[in-house]
């Protein structure tokens, strides 16, 4: 058995020709799935149009859930497993990318790039298939519904899917980073998810009478200023941790003081000991918070996912693969951790692998954020993102 880096030579040209030839399905692909998106576990259209791609390839698969699907490719012999994974929900927004393929018939959007990372995938799928007689063991292909909510990686483990795996490879694509560079760095590399909703109910009634009232709006205000202190004050400065409020909600009337508020907000950490005692110290100021001002709080939470750390030795095979890459110019390795959550952590709680960062952005200038209406994919990225797939897999393959 080769030792890690003790890499079976695959020909990469070979390898980059087979894509170059498919790269016009990769694009059109994505073009086609990003006019028609669909919000998380209702990815019906898009799992059907998996299915059948899947099904062009002779490639088995089977339905994980209601909208996942899982392809299956053998190769020449019986040997270790290694699933590669692409996410496929899109997000409820109204797209204003501004492309002839932009979707305008319903207000959802793929403003995270899961378009890209599912037609990827297909690519690699495609050219993988010409490779079965090169590998001993097994290829998965997890197209994974419900990232944006963190519901759909765990369908994947409920359905034991991920049990006895040797590895999991996966990549997310980046406008922050150019077309090109591609980011594989060892460890946390992407934070916890966890949602926290605090509703708030107090007494209405006229603001000339406050003292008749219960102000749940002042309450809500309160409680949004002092969450906002919690990392700064009761933190290690050296732990990195976000707390983030993206709703409040409430008043009637400008002359009526309100009687109820809804907040809604996020913690992410890069530590299971910090996410917990964040979590702690939101709810007990909350309910601080609220008795001083004579309101009851109700305090919930949901996880989304854990922090995301990637396997030292299943990123540096994945360093040294995208280095041979073609159009890849630039392989980071001491890349810096960011807030941005992601439920492939739950693959990596069963099997080593790594999470790349794969570059689908233009200037700083051109780039548009994530989860923006006006975000757009640098296409050049598309070819690389399937090729690394590729590669990595028969790569890794070539260590066992």
């Amino acid at each position: 058995m080769k030792g890690q880096g003790e890499q079976m030579s695959i020909d990469q040209m070979a390898i980059h020709e087979q894509i170059e030839q498919i790269a016009p399905q990769i694009v059109a692909d994505r073009r086609h799935l990003h006019a028609h998106p669909e919000l998380s576990l209702e990815e019906y259209q898009t799992a059907a149009f998996i299915a059948a791609r899947l099904d062009e390839l002779s490639i088995a698969h089977r339905s994980i859930g209601r909208t996942g699907v899982l392809g299956t490719l053998p190769g020449r012999a019986k040997g270790p497993r290694i699933m590669l994974r692409a996410d496929i929900d899109a997000l409820p927004l109204r797209d204003g990318c501004g492309a002839p393929w932009a979707n305008t018939a319903s207000e959802v959007n793929h403003a995270c790039g899961h378009d890209g990372h599912i037609a990827a995938l297909l690519g690699a799928a495609a050219v993988l298939v010409q490779h079965r007689d090169d590998f001993d063991g097994v290829i998965e292909f997890a197209f994974q519904p419900a990232e944006e909510i963190g519901a759909g990686a765990i369908l994947f483990e409920r359905a034991k899917e991920l049990e006895g795996l040797d590895q999991v490879f996966g990549l997310h694509l980046v406008s922050g980073l150019p077309a090109g560079t591609v980011d594989s760095t060892a460890g946390a590399q992407w934070a916890s998810v966890d949602k926290f909703t605090i509703d708030v109910t107090g007494r209405g009634g006229h603001v000339a009478q406050p003292q008749l009232s219960q102000d749940a709006l002042v309450t809500a205000a309160s409680i949004v200023v002092e969450l906002q202190q919690v990392v700064a004050r009761e933190l290690d400065p050296f732990q990195p941790a976000v707390v983030g409020i993206g709703v409040l909600r409430c008043g009637e009337n400008y002359n009526i003081i309100a009687s109820s508020a809804h907040i809604e907000g996020t913690v992410r950490a890069f530590d299971e000991a910090v996410r917990a005692q964040l979590l702690a110290a939101l709810e007990r100021i909350a309910r601080g918070v609220g008795e001083a001002h004579r309101t009851r709080v109700v305090f919930s939470t949901r996880p989304y996912t854990d922090a995301l750390s990637n396997d030292p030795g299943a990123a540096a095979l994945a360093a040294q693969v995208a280095a041979r890459v073609p159009g890849v110019d630039h392989v980071v390795t001491d890349g810096v951790a960011n807030a941005t959550g992601d439920d492939f952590a739950v693959f990596l709680h069963h099997a080593p692998g790594v999470y790349l960062r794969v570059g689908s952005g233009g200037t700083p200038s051109t780039s548009v954020p994530h989860h923006s209406y006006g975000f757009a994919l640098n296409e050049a990225a598309l070819p690389i993102a399937a090729e690394l797939h590729v590669s990595y897999a028969l790569s890794w393959f070539g260590t066992r």
